[in-house]
């Protein structure tokens, strides 16, 4: 190649030298943005698959506690409010003002002539308690969505706390009666076994019902939500019997606590 080749060669050289180096930074650009691309496809599968992975690890919870002794694990947690007779779980208090009366007649000459009546009364605030024994059958179940709670019977904690200081009297005595005091104090000394077994009747037992399933029930919820167990994506309903109900009555009965009260 003579003097005049090299010099053309020279200068085709330098005119392309600029047109090569956009190709180069284009395609260094065109390379990055590529890597940048399939960088964000990949981050975005991942977050895609987020929320599933999330729904798999709540229900790998629940899932685990149907293994094993799901009862025992629950009994274990729950505190004993009181050691005696095997533990009790306190589960209701109900206040109520109870009136209590006698009346005594009598009458001589082969019941001819009366002698009148004494009557006396009793008005008294009571507090009522009532409990589970925790040494008694308890079942837990979960499946779902729902876990059950079956509780031993309702019963109350006795003797009942009797208010003396709000206690009010009242004594009635007939025109030849004259023992109202020991007639009142005579009923005053049956106040703890009548309240005893006030405590005992149904219709203090259907008072104090609701408020204990609702105790058991909101111990269940944080025992579930202990273990990550309680949401849309495990158990989402809690039910409560107790043994005393009919069976029938309890199958009806709707859950005790639902997600989102």
């Amino acid at each position: 190649m003579n003097r005049a080749e090299r010099r053309g060669a020279w200068e085709w050289a330098r005119l392309l030298r600029w047109p090569v180096a956009a190709v180069a930074v284009a395609a260094l650009l065109v390379l990055a943005l590529a890597l940048v691309l399939a960088r964000l496809e990949r981050l975005g599968a991942a977050a895609g698959r987020l929320p599933a992975a999330l729904a798999a690890r709540a229900g790998e919870v629940a899932r685990g506690l149907l293994t094993g002794n799901v009862t025992e694990r629950f009994l274990a947690d729950i505190p004993r409010v009181t050691a005696a007779e095997g533990g009790r779980l306190e589960v209701a208090i109900a206040e109520s003002v109870e009136t209590l009366g006698r009346t005594d007649e009598r009458w001589v000459l082969w019941d001819l002539l009366p002698l009148g009546a004494t009557t006396v009364e009793i008005r008294v605030p009571v507090t009522y308690r009532y409990h589970v024994r925790l040494d008694e059958p308890w079942t837990v179940t979960v499946a779902d969505g729902l876990c059950r709670v079956a509780a031993p019977a309702l019963r109350p904690s006795l003797p009942p706390a009797i208010h003396t200081d709000r206690i009010e009297r009242r004594a009635e005595a007939g025109w030849l009666r004259f023992d109202a005091a020991e007639q009142l104090a005579a009923l005053e000394r049956s106040l703890t076994p009548r309240l005893a077994a006030l405590a005992r009747d149904p219709r203090h037992l259907a008072l104090a019902r609701e408020p204990s399933r609702l105790a058991v029930a909101r111990f269940a919820r944080a025992w579930l939500l202990g273990r990550e167990a309680w949401g849309a994506d495990g158990v989402r309903a809690i039910a409560v019997t107790f043994a005393d109900e009919r069976l029938d009555a309890a199958a009806a009965l709707p859950p005790t606590l639902v997600l989102g009260d």
